[in-house]
């Protein structure tokens, strides 16, 4: 059964699932009712950040124009451009064992693409959630919920997947920024 997390909540993940290496990120989301005349088009990202809360370099961003890090241990599923339907809207799947020593965190993030120029923000998104699947069976681990916190922000840090003594811990994170995706890239390093 999933453990389910509120905003600042952590959970042990790999020393509570010893031998499990593989997971998988999940994001999902709604629209609420809303006629702007553009539609909505969510991205999840990812970061590899380091001990300074930083990336290395450029492919330490993982997005729908670059779709894993330098390795190959966190690889995207892509770019659901609608969001429609049930389930995770776009995912991430990780190598636990293959992610490179020098990133001690990884921080799951949802943007809305272009969201100034079709004036839209989280405001107008519902049922925000992150969770994490053991890749290899299936069961569903951990499960936030971001709930209806948001209103003018353009991108949410929804979770970090971090190492603390040799193991892997989740955090609940569900921090807001106004200034979308390049609010995002700048706080973790990437030159935009």
């Amino acid at each position: 059964m999933a453990v389910n997390l509120s905003k600042g909540q952590k959970v042990d993940l790999t020393k509570s699932n010893p031998g499990m290496t593989r997971i998988r990120v999940g994001l999902g989301w709604d629209v609420n009712k809303y006629d702007g005349g553009s539609q909505f088009d969510l991205d999840a990202t990812a970061f590899c950040l380091n001990s300074s809360g930083k990336t290395n370099s450029e492919k330490d961003f993982i997005f729908y124009n670059n779709k894993s890090n330098a390795n190959g241990s966190i690889v995207s599923s892509g770019d659901n451009q609608s969001g429609e339907g049930a389930g995770d809207d776009e995912t991430l799947s990780i190598n636990l064992a293959a992610v490179p020593a020098d990133t001690h965190k990884v921080a799951f993030c949802i943007t809305i693409h272009d969201a100034g120029a079709r004036n839209q923000n989280f405001g107008q998104v519902a049922n925000a959630y992150v969770r994490v699947i053991n890749e290899d069976s299936g069961v569903e681990l951990i499960r936030y919920d971001l709930g209806e916190d948001f209103s003018v922000e353009t991108a949410v840090v929804v979770g970090e997947l971090y190492r603390h003594n040799g193991e892997w811990k989740f955090s609940a994170v569900g921090s807001g920024y106004q200034n979308g995706l390049s609010g995002l890239c700048i706080d973790f390093g990437i030159q935009t």
